[in-house]
């Protein structure tokens, strides 16, 4: 007489819409003796054998023996059901620590004096339980819960096994300067290896079963795990192990001398939602996602939202992608943007930032620093009708690239800037440095041992700053060295009412006009193609007019091509 087990003992992950106060699990657990095993075998020859008129013959066992061997309880989630450990604990109230232990106690008071205890040896451990986290990682670890196909427990999963959980254990931090470092740059095997650890915020229940000998009840060492159940709140629900539905049940061998054999069965008896509950469930969803919708087009506004008339919206995000080429490590990138004459921004607008600290890293044989951050820039321009400007002066990004080390040795890297792109569209630009360079040893030295090195007094003086009144700006006797180069993507758009961009086009078209004489426009096509024509004609007698030697030049001799 051999009997089929199930084998499969690991985790099932499912996925619900509905509540997880609707779940319900018939846990059954049954002794396996040679009584039972030989009934069983009787009955399913007799069943066999119904079709040959054979008679049917009574179960063996007495039903006294038969309520001690076996038990079924139907749990639901988070609902408590008390060991008979726990009914001897907490009848008595001078063990009663905290406010769940003293509630603990008026439920048992009220089933031992309504005799409503529904359970005898099937209890279970809720997630408020102090048993709950206490279980040790040999009972997690399934006690011998199919002994046979036992596995030696990880290392991940003896280091989850003493991670306490986040709701039990909530302690005061102190609000000062960590006690280790926040980020390791060079971390060893050990080191991952120990942190690590995932503490996720489950809700967790157990189901257990006592398992003693009939009369020997409430011994802890009896208490097997049956059933553990997880839930993270997002629908989410863990089960270990998993429902039988049509396969076999499951094997438990419990410790000691005798190693009795227990078969678990566990099945989901949740209520199933009627088809028009379900109709009505899924229109309330679709009416809930309806009404998001509108409200969320209420915030948004059917229509654009378009700037005041003569005024162009500017809006550009950008990503500083990376920096190459630079002398030493640990770059940092500090960045403004300066606004030209008729230009504005919003008073939360910030105008500068600055780049975290980055390691560069060899690629070939360049350095390359991943910087990866991300700026927006939202700006106005305000066309200015007593200007004769076509075209507006756009926005420029001044940014200057700094190293600064372990010893805090700071240095300057380099300087660049960055004009705004004109056209709406993405671009990839990569801008080149250069550094003030200071002759002599004394500073080579300084900036080698201390850090230190000649900067820009004034960042703008990259490019001809927008300040200068003068003609021509003259950098005679300074001296510069090239660098690296810093890498950026922008996302460019332009938003402005038609009319402004009209007014533009008429300015540039109105500047040609002046240049061709200031003709009206109703005769400027016919003015343009005459020029054109004069131009052309005037060409060609010029080109008529020249020697032959000087259109050909293949007909040179070959002495004097070579020179």
């Amino acid at each position: 007489m051999t009997d089929n087990w199930n084998t499969d003992t690991g985790e099932a992950v499912y996925r619900s819409r509905d509540a997880i106060k609707n779940l319900r699990i018939k846990v059954r657990i049954e002794r396996v003796t040679s009584t039972t095993a030989l009934s069983q075998h009787l009955q399913q020859q007799v069943l066999s054998q119904q079709d040959r008129g054979a008679i049917e013959l009574e179960t063996l066992p007495s039903q006294g023996h038969r309520d001690d061997n076996e038990e079924e309880l139907l749990v639901g989630w988070q609902e408590k059901f008390f060991s008979q450990y726990e009914m001897e604990l907490f009848q008595n109230e001078a063990a009663c620590q905290t406010p769940l232990d003293r509630q603990y106690h008026t439920e048992v008071k009220a089933l031992n004096r309504t005799k409503g205890r529904k359970n005898n040896r099937i209890f279970t451990y809720t997630d408020h339980d102090r048993y709950t986290n206490c279980l040790s990682l040999h009972q997690l670890q399934s006690t011998d819960l199919l002994a046979t196909t036992k596995a030696s427990p990880t290392f991940l999963a003896q280091r989850m096994a003493s991670v306490r959980h986040r709701r039990q254990d909530r302690r005061t931090m102190d609000c000062g300067l960590p006690k280790s470092k926040i980020i390791n740059w060079e971390p060893t095997e050990e080191f991952v290896k120990s942190s690590h650890v995932v503490n996720n915020a489950m809700q967790t229940m157990h189901i257990m079963g006592d398992l003693g000998l009939t009369g020997r009840l409430g011994l802890k060492e009896n208490e097997c795990l049956l059933v553990t159940i997880k839930t993270d709140g997002n629908g989410t629900v863990i089960l270990k192990p998993d429902f039988n539905k049509d396969k076999d049940p499951y094997r438990i061998v419990t410790e000691g001398e005798k190693k009795e054999v227990w078969r678990l069965t566990v099945e989901n008896v949740s209520t199933v939602m009627k088809p028009e509950d379900k109709e009505r469930e899924q229109n309330m969803y679709k009416d809930l996602y309806v009404r998001h919708k509108e409200y969320l087009n209420s915030l948004v506004g059917q229509d654009f939202e378009m700037p005041p008339g003569g005024i162009l919206r500017f809006l550009m995000n950008g990503e500083i992608v990376s920096a190459k080429g630079f002398e030493y490590d640990n770059l940092y990138i500090h960045f403004f943007m300066e606004l030209p004459n008729n230009w504005s921004s919003l008073p939360s607008q910030s105008l500068s930032g600055v780049t975290q600290t980055c390691r560069t890293k060899t690629l070939g044989k360049e350095n390359v620093a991943f910087f990866s951050y991300p700026f927006t820039f939202e700006t106005f321009y305000m066309s200015d009708k007593e200007s004769d400007e076509s075209v507006p002066q756009w926005p420029v990004l001044y940014f200057k690239v700094l190293s600064l080390d372990s010893w805090q040795r700071y240095r300057t890297e380099g300087y660049g800037y960055l004009i705004f792109p004109a056209s709406p569209g993405k671009y990839e630009i990569t801008c080149h440095t250069w550094r003030p360079l200071q002759t002599g040893t004394v500073s080579a030295l300084r900036r080698f041992f201390i850090g230190g090195s000649p900067e820009l007094e004034d960042n703008s003086y990259v490019r001809i700053p927008g300040t200068f009144k003068g003609e021509r700006l003259s950098r005679l006797g300074f001296h510069t060295e090239s660098t690296g180069s810093v890498t950026f993507n922008l996302h460019c758009i332009q938003q402005a009412k038609a009319f402004v961009a009209a007014s533009m086009l008429k300015k540039r078209r109105q500047k040609v006009f002046d240049h061709l004489g200031g003709f009206s426009q109703q005769g400027a096509v016919c003015t343009i193609l005459e020029a054109f024509q004069r131009a052309r004609t005037k060409m060609q007698e010029a080109r008529e007019s020249l020697p032959r030697d000087l259109i050909n030049p293949t007909s040179l001799s070959p002495f004097e091509s070579s020179a």
